[in-house]
């Protein structure tokens, strides 16, 4: 008989060649449990559907013109005690044949119409919205409120605010009580835990008391804490989020966005690498009890390596995931489906359809001169511009990339070298596809006095 019988709540330039450049473009309650009431959907429905993816006189007048020119111009410069679910071999599901979501938009064509409320794909490499449906709409998160918990645990870790084993203590507020309606890591009253620990009972076992410990621990409280997680949420551009508290357990005003989610996750991934392993970890055992992820993914797609499931009746049945296949890597968003096995399933179908449809693509390559820049008042009259760092493209398999690069105006020595004067942006079949900065190629040193004021008249009677 399956124990885990509840689901716990919780939660631009000319070219250096003539024309156009071209290259083939070969889840009441949080936390998974975040509310009381939540809908039963289990880890051990997901082992049953296992077995059923860049000339001297004339001098003081000279001087009089360029004495413009001779100022300084400034540089450019979860619960229940069980083992991990078997392997979930049922076959990625087809596209369900029903209409397109209100809202839904692609970037190529035969997207597959989901039925979640909101849902959306995103390149990893360069944030495009490769698809999606009413990603900008602000919905219950609940435990998916558990990707911002963990990641300013994660980041303060890494700035040495806070130490693995530093130890937190679990207050009255956070204690689940012993309760089994909702996801707890179940920390002992009053006992300790390290901050590792935690991080990994958020994470994986979707604890609501690892969550508001270490918020209390932060910030002094979880009202705190939800400041430092809607201050985080500005600075990464979550511009329909708003966090009441740590868990995502419900609340009128506690809202995310699926595009939002996605920008959370892809900072998770890029800013988070060293702690990004933990959200692939199918079980953690703590206090003598040991739990599984709610990813069903993580057992049936090797190459999905995260990240977070939440469910609430008011939110549904919602789950952030991210999968890496030949280079590429995608991150879906699935908001407000019907049930457990559907999450998973409009997961598998959007990931099917992203890299059967998509491809990479280097329009340019690093530190490649792509474009001459004229500079004034240098010792050298120009400088090549190009990319200061790899620069990688998602784009419909089979359509070409076109790149087209624009220098800013009036650009001044002294350049330093990585300076950015202006940017290259790509386009494919007329639409824009990305953007990258170009830089400086070499550092471009002042002229003398007397070359500066002989290349201000050049230009004013150049005009």
């Amino acid at each position: 008989m399956c124990a885990f019988a509840v689901e716990k709540a919780s939660k631009r330039l000319t070219p250096l060649s003539a024309g156009p450049m071209r290259w083939r473009a070969s889840v009441r309650a949080s936390g998974e449990g975040t509310g009381i009431g939540a809908r039963s959907a289990t880890m051990c429905d997901l082992s049953l559907n296992a077995m059923h993816s860049k000339n001297l006189s004339i001098l003081p007048l000279v001087f009089a013109i360029a004495a413009g020119a001779l100022a300084p111009a400034s540089v450019t410069l979860a619960a229940s005690r069980h083992a991990a679910p078997a392997a979930h071999k049922k076959p990625a599901a087809a596209a369900p044949a029903a209409e397109p979501t209100p809202g839904q938009t692609a970037v190529a064509g035969g997207a597959p119409a989901l039925p979640a409320k909101a849902w959306l794909l995103m390149d990893f490499d360069s944030g495009q919205v490769l698809a999606s449906a009413n990603p900008d709409e602000p919905l219950p998160p609940a435990s998916l409120t558990k990707m911002m918990t963990s990641f300013l645990v994660e980041q303060a870790l890494r700035s040495g605010k806070l130490k693995k084993d530093e130890l937190v203590t679990t207050s009255q507020n956070a204690w689940c009580r012993g309760s089994s309606t909702e996801s707890c890591m179940y920390l002992p009253l009053n006992g300790q835990a390290t901050v590792i620990d935690l991080l990994r009972g958020i994470i994986i076992q979707s604890g609501n008391d690892a969550s508001k410990a270490i918020a209390e621990h932060m910030a002094g409280s979880e009202e705190g804490f939800a400041k430092l997680m809607n201050a985080e949420a500005q600075r990464l551009g979550m511009t329909h989020t708003h966090f009441v508290n740590a868990t995502g357990l419900p609340d009128p005003a506690h809202k995310a966005s699926a595009r939002d989610l996605a920008i959370l996750a892809r900072a998770i991934i890029h800013d988070s690498a060293d702690f990004y392993p933990i959200y692939a970890e199918r079980e953690f055992k703590y206090n003598n009890i040991k739990q599984g992820n709610r990813n069903a993914l993580l057992y049936t797609d090797p190459t999905v390596d995260g990240l977070k499931t939440g469910h609430t009746e008011e939110a549904g049945y919602c789950l952030v995931a991210s999968s890496k296949r030949n280079g590429m890597r995608l991150i879906t968003v699935i908001l407000n489906t019907h049930s457990a096995q559907a999450r998973a399933d409009e997961t598998r179908t959007l990931l099917g359809w992203g890299f059967g449809n998509f491809e990479k693509a280097t329009p340019i390559q690093a530190n490649a001169a792509v474009a001459t820049a004229k500079v004034k008042f240098g010792k050298a009259d120009t400088v090549a511009a190009g990319l200061g760092s790899p620069w990688s493209l998602t784009v419909p398999r089979g359509q070409q990339v076109q790149t087209s690069a624009q220098i800013n105006p009036d650009l001044q020595a002294p350049l330093a070298k990585g300076a950015v004067i202006g940017k290259v942006v790509a386009t494919s079949n007329g639409k824009p596809v990305g953007e990258a900065p170009l830089v400086a190629q070499a550092d471009v040193e002042r002229a003398g006095l007397m070359l500066r004021a002989w290349q201000h008249v050049a230009y004013l009677f150049g005009k």
